[in-house]
């Protein structure tokens, strides 16, 4: 009898064993402890192995690409900055596991600081609490916010004249908008909900949900597919024809993790955002999700009249398009009567 227990504890105790999960046999040890990175740091490596298991091999990975080990360090050489999932693939008596930790990757330099100087002042509806601007065909396309006031528009940038307008519904808050395809898509902020135009007449030609975007805020578009901001960390992507979310990007620095890019605009590569609340611009790697550069537009606010609709907390610098024939971008804010053009300069 003692013999029958004694085997079928041993057989418990290795069953226990081939059960356990991988995180009670392995983690992974990064140098210094440390979990926050920047882009190509070489960093030390290892398997703290708990129960003393044969491993056999050890791959690691970030968003499926290999990081291979020289001397016991990896290089975080990455595309796509944020917080990051390392992944460890460890084979070990013929058994294949997976073990992470997730760690931030940020910029590997900081932002460099812009100027502006203005070429030119147009006249711009002081009604409009401006959401989203966009050129297309030398002319300008405006989505205005606010229950009960917000608005699609057409307008004439040099006189400030309105080409054609429609009314959103009076429930929902108007946001950023991008045009691509012939189409306009429009956000609403918090109603988890947005529409898809035709460039020519604005009809409504469908709507669409979001996924795991918390909320609407910019868009901007590199032609092949939508970027959308939330006002978190995340400027996601959306493929055009479903507007189904596909992924998303991080906007980081070299020293953290930032979020509040409210309108979008994309060229040649890079995100201008709007930071919400603040008379400044990111330009955002739209690759890497690395803040390349700040643009300081302090001192345009004054330059605008206030108004009836004057909000000295809400008329903020919220407005950014970019002239494609001109080379030159135009920006303004929530109820300023007027629309500058401007060039963009390194100081």
């Amino acid at each position: 009898m003692k013999t029958y227990l004694l085997i079928l504890a041993l057989v418990l105790v290795e069953a226990c064993g081939n059960n356990s999960k991988p995180e009670e046999l392995f983690a992974i040890q990064l140098e210094g402890n440390k979990n926050q990175f920047q882009k190509n740091q070489t960093i030390g490596i290892a398997i703290d192995n708990k129960k003393e298991e044969t491993i056999g091999a050890i791959e690691y990975s970030i968003d499926g690409i290999a990081l291979p080990v020289n001397d016991g360090k990896i290089t975080l050489n990455i595309e796509s900055l944020g917080s990051k999932k390392l992944v460890a693939k460890i084979t070990y008596d013929d058994i294949k596991v997976e073990v992470f930790k997730t760690i931030k990757v940020l910029a590997d330099k900081p932002p460099e600081i812009y100027t502006y100087k203005i070429l030119n002042t147009y006249p711009h509806d002081p009604k409009a609490y401006t959401q989203g601007l966009e050129f297309s065909g030398g002319v300008l396309y405006e989505s205005t916010g606010k229950k009960g006031k917000s608005t699609l528009r057409k307008v004439n940038y040099e006189t400030g004249e309105v080409l054609k307008n429609i009314n959103l519904d009076n429930s929902v808050f108007g946001e950023g908008i991008t045009i691509m395809n012939d189409k306009i898509y429009q956000l609403t902020w918090q109603s988890g909900f947005g529409y898809v135009y035709d460039l020519e007449n604005f009809e409504k030609t469908e709507s669409f949900t979001y996924g795991k975007s918390k909320e609407g805020w910019g868009l901007c578009n590199d032609g092949t597919k939508i970027f959308k901001s939330d006002g978190t960390e995340k400027i996601w992507y959306l493929e055009p024809e479903t507007l189904v979310e596909t992924g998303h990007l991080e906007i980081v620095t070299n020293k953290s993790i930032f979020n509040r890019a409210n309108e979008l605009e994309y060229v040649d590569g890079k995100i201008y955002a709007n930071v919400y609340g603040k008379e400044s611009m990111m330009i955002i790697d739209a690759q890497s999700g690395a803040i390349e550069g700040v643009i300081n537009f302090g001192g345009l606010k004054k330059l605008s009249d206030k108004g009836e609709e004057w909000d000295e907390q809400n008329s903020v610098l919220n407005g950014v398009a970019y002239h494609p024939e001109k080379k030159t971008f135009f920006v303004t804010g929530k109820n300023w009567n007027k629309l500058f053009e401007v060039e963009i300069l390194k100081k």
